[in-house]
């Protein structure tokens, strides 16, 4: 008896038959190579890089066989974040930073691509003919192997075109991604549940002339799929407005509208067509000539013949395919009432590509049933217009949202569209892969541009990872973090340094721990000396500084000798009396060394001068087991004499630190000190710590906020820049007008001119964040947004009125950093909530 009911099984009407060599087989006898697409990061990519995407995907596209279809198919997701706090080990920070992201909403994009080959009726097929229609389905038998054959060899070199074109990568799917396991779903399961939860039970579908629904999915369809809907023009990129200024272009792929930038659960499927394409002109040649002949009759006729002869003259002067293509956004709700938007802002996602927006539901079944991987040649053939492949692979999304970075160490910034965090290695995964040479990293930002929580929030989580971290601070910029690291060490770790004059910094440039004097150790004391010795504008002659090289020699050697302890006074007492009767024997004019205006100019640092305890201190900075130390020289900073003197202090307590810490990270930031340092005298220690710390697993960090120091200084060009591959940049906009002059100083190009300008742009005003652009090597670079929690903002913030009530309320609670954090961070959220 004829089975009368209105349903029927998934089974009955499956088109699919089986899963072979990671090949899908329907049983129409369609072969199906399935690839997952790794696609840039989005705001990445330049106009240049687009364009060169387009012309990989054009070349790949063309070693494909005639009725072949290629299907893009394009997820885009809503999940939510899941925060990492069942590690044990980590910080009340770090806890609270993933707190305040725990099951934060955003858009996750998955990407696939379907290559489908198939055979010439299929191709022509209409939505009528489609295996929906059909009671029942029997496999065929594919009898022409040598085909198939064929097509698997173009499948892989179509990927191997992607893989070598640098942006795009192809990860086969294997059978278990295809239909799934028990521990997780496969692409066919998610398609039928509309869902990637693992788990997720089969429902019920309805396809109907009305709506088309998955189990309480309610979908909606808006397509392309008549030239009369699509723009006048298409390109390979667009200008996108929100983040793009009168002096920079952001650019996005021309699609972008209908992937990231539309809000809502949706799928955006792409097509391809390949039908002959000799066969597919010679028949639009006898259609011109009809239309010619009963043009008299129509002027209809007349001009549909003259689109088609500038079609044919396209194609046969330019050598080019004729294909068919479709396009299609794919939306759905649980919600009946959200319905109305999600219609709403796809078709308005369309106009913004310049397409008429067509609300389809003649379709709809058969679009559904066409999309499910593998299936394609199920598509209408109806549902498809006639044009070329470059123009039809402008439609064509090629951009993704952030991903985690594949190294265990690293940050956690936030992506700067929908604010899920994303870890981020910018120091060791790009040294291993060639981008940066060394892990140094230039910081650049104005006041207020949120530079000092970003140095925070990275200090923070590199001394979490095992760092040593070094900071030279100028603006108690890092009290809050110090404290709070202190605090929790029991006074063990969190070392802060203030100059006084109680207390003045002091130390014994001859002093080594093991007693040996290396290369390294007599640079770094002959540059402190000549320092000391000679002015900004006054270099020493040759003469002069072989006279000091030979006087640091002696003195050591001198020390080894007598097994003496080595001191400044004592190096002065040695110049003053031994080296001056050397020179005497050898007849060393005054000309080429005064040593009376040598030990003249030293004399305040000797004993009993007005600076003698710097460099005498008889006891040691025991710094060697301290992880996190500050040094806090505010007080100091306008002193022509104090201030470069302590920073070189400063420099040989790091570079003893990065010499005996074998295997250890080490990291020295340096704020504004790094001025003093910059100047004539100076900048070879700078370079030498720039060009040596690499060597040591080390890394040098500079953050300067005013632009003219870069700009006028040329030893910050030679010195940091050209020794900093990691170039850091905040807000920009107040330099709008001197940007040409950074970009020519840092070497950037027009794609990270564009990228730095739109910083802060587009901020979403529901979030609090400030964006920071990061860039690796002038190859690889991105923005990211700072955003912290309440917590890690009262540990960071630099405005005064709200770090002393954090100190003060610590100092009530016995020296309780933490808990002063708590509750302020408790008590400024019941405000916000009230």
């Amino acid at each position: 008896m004829r089975n009368s009911a209105k349903t029927a099984t998934l089974e009955s009407r499956f088109p699919l038959l089986a899963v072979e060599n990671n090949c899908i087989v329907s049983k129409n006898a369609d072969i199906t190579a399935c690839y997952k697409v790794q696609l840039p990061e989005l705001f990445t990519a330049g106009a240049s890089e687009y364009e060169a995407i387009h012309a990989a995907w054009h070349k790949a596209i063309k070693t494909l066989p005639d009725f072949t279809v290629v299907h893009k198919q394009d997820w885009y997701i809503k999940e939510s974040y899941e925060p990492e706090i069942q590690n044990k080990d980590q910080s009340f920070l770090a806890k609270s930073y993933e707190r305040h992201f725990n099951e934060r909403p955003f858009l996750n994009h998955y990407c696939y691509l379907f290559l489908t080959k198939t055979t010439k009726e299929r191709m022509a097929a209409q939505s009528n003919f489609s295996s929906l229609c059909k009671g029942s389905l029997l496999p065929k038998e594919i009898r022409d192997k040598e085909t198939i054959h064929r097509f698997m060899e173009a499948v892989a070199q179509f990927e191997r075109i992607m893989g070598d074109s640098g942006f795009i990568k192809l990860e086969p799917l294997s059978e278990e991604d295809i239909i799934g396991s028990e521990e997780k779903q496969g692409i066919l399961d998610q398609y039928l549940t509309l869902s990637r939860e693992a788990g997720a039970p089969l429902q019920d579908i309805a396809l109907g002339s009305e709506q088309v629904r998955v189990g309480s999915k309610r979908l909606c369809f808006h397509t392309l799929s008549d030239t009369d809907d699509l723009p006048g023009t298409v390109s390979s990129d667009t200008r996108y407005e929100k983040l793009s200024t009168d002096r920079s272009d952001c650019r996005l792929s021309f699609a972008a509208p209908a992937g990231l930038l539309l809000g809502y659960n949706h799928i955006y499927n792409q097509y391809l067509f390949l039908d002959n394409s000799e066969e597919s002109l010679r028949r639009f040649e006898k259609s011109a000539r009809n239309m010619h002949s009963l043009a008299r009759y129509s002027r209809a006729n007349q001009i549909n013949k003259e689109w088609t002869e500038r079609y044919l003259n396209e194609a046969h002067s330019f050598g080019l395919s004729a294909i068919r293509a479709h396009f299609s956004v794919m939306a759905w709700s649980e919600e009946p009432s959200e319905m109305k938007q999600i219609k709403n802002d796809c078709g308005s996602a369309l106009a913004l590509m310049e397409c008429r927006p067509r609300h389809n539901t003649v379709d709809a079944a058969t679009l559904y049933w066409a999309a499910i991987p593998g299936n394609a040649g199920d598509f209408p053939s109806e549902e498809s217009f006639y044009t070329f492949i470059a123009p039809a692979l402008c439609f064509f999304t090629q951009e993704t949202n952030y991903h985690d970075s594949p190294s265990p160490f690293g940050i956690k910034m936030a992506d700067r569209l929908t604010g899920k965090p994303v870890h981020l290695d910018i120091s060791d995964l790009p040294m291993k892969r060639g981008i940066i040479t060394n892990r140094n990293k230039f910081i650049l930002g104005p006041s207020g541009s949120g530079k000092s929580f970003f140095t925070n929030h990275m200090v923070r989580q590199y001394y979490e990872q095992g760092a040593h971290v070094l900071l030279v601070d100028t603006g108690n910029s890092y009290q809050g973090l110090c404290e709070l690291i202190r605090a929790k060490s029991k006074g063990e770790d969190g070392v802060y340094f203030t100059y006084t004059e109680e207390n003045p910094i002091s130390f014994n440039p001859f002093y080594t721990d093991d007693g040996v004097f290396d290369i390294e150790k007599r640079e770094s004391i002959k540059t402190l000396i000549l320092t000391l010795w000679k002015r900004d504008d006054e270099p020493p002659t040759r003469s002069e500084e072989v006279a000091l090289s030979n006087a640091v020699s002696g003195y050591i050697d001198f020390v080894k000798s007598c097994d003496a302890c080595p001191s400044f006074n004592d190096f002065y007492r040695y110049v003053q009396d031994d080296y001056r009767e050397e020179l005497q024997e050898k007849q060393v004019r005054e000309k080429d060394f005064d040593i009376a205006n040598f030990l003249n100019v030293l004399e305040p640092y000797y004993k009993g001068g007005e600076y003698d305890y710097l460099l005498n201190s008889d006891k040691q900075l025991d710094l060697l087991s301290k992880r996190f130390i500050v040094f806090e020289i505010d007080a100091i900073k306008e002193h022509k004499i104090l201030f470069p003197i302590v920073t070189i202090i400063i420099m040989e307590v790091f570079i003893n630190k990065m010499r005996r810490l074998k295997g250890i990270r080490k990291l020295i930031l340096i704020e504004e000190a790094w001025k003093a340092i910059a100047k004539e005298g100076m900048a070879e220690y700078l370079k030498y710590l720039f060009k040596t710390v690499r060597k040591f697993f080390g890394e040098a960090i500079v953050v300067t906020q005013e632009v003219d120091d870069i700009i006028q200084s040329p030893i910050v060009k030679e010195s940091i820049i050209n020794n900093s591959d990691c170039k850091i940049l905040l807000d920009q906009r107040k330099y709008m007008n001197k940007f040409d002059e950074i970009q020519k100083m840092l070497g950037l190009t027009d794609k990270e001119k564009a990228q730095v300008l739109s910083i802060n742009m587009n901020n979403d005003p529901s979030r609090l964040y400030k964006e920071v652009w990061i860039g690796l090597g002038g190859t690889h670079s991105a923005v990211y947004a700072t955003e912290v929690s309440l917590e890690e903002y009262m540990a960071y913030t630099t405005e005064e009125t709200e770090k002393l009530e954090v100190m003060q309320l610590a100092e009530a609670l016995d020296g309780n950093v933490e808990l002063a954090i708590k509750q302020l961070a408790a008590s400024r959220r019941e405000k916000e909530n009230q």
